[in-house]
Order: C-alpha cells, then sequence, then structure tokens
C-alpha cells in the first residue's frame, strides 16, 4: 500500500468545505433551488467535521475523532 497522508487528506477536507462555503448559486428557482442548498448545507457539514477531526492510529485502525461542540 502506497503512503498515505492522514494530515494531507484532512487538509483536502478542509479545502473542500470552504470551497462549499463560497461555491456561488447557479440560476435555478422553486424545487431545484432548496435541493441545491441543502445539498450544499450538508457537503459544508460533511466536509467540516472531517477537516476538524484529529486522527490516530489504534489497532492498525485510523481512527478520527471529531469534535461535536461544547
Amino acid at each position: 500500500m502506497a503512503q498515505f497522508d492522514v494530515d494531507a487528506m484532512i487538509r483536502r477536507y478542509q479545502e473542500r468545505a470552504s470551497a462549499v462555503k463560497e461555491r456561488p448559486l447557479p440560476p435555478v428557482a422553486g424545487e431545484e433551488r432548496r435541493l441545491f442548498v441543502e445539498r450544499a448545507e450538508a457537503d459544508y457539514t460533511d466536509y467540516a467535521l472531517i477537516g476538524n477531526a484529529r486522527w490516530s492510529v489504534e489497532e492498525g485502525e485510523l481512527v478520527l475523532r471529531i469534535p461535536l461542540g461544547g
């Protein structure tokens, strides 16, 4: 298996979260607009969660610890 850089993966998720947040709204209206906004919100949440993770390797498995607030 090739060398896996977890820090680089987490940076990519941080970049994706930023890109989604800055993504312009396409010229859509009505239901299509609502679906686009919902998908963008879900994408941002997913990417931001992974982008904020701390990681470790435990018993040969990658473990991501994701802060959930508080």
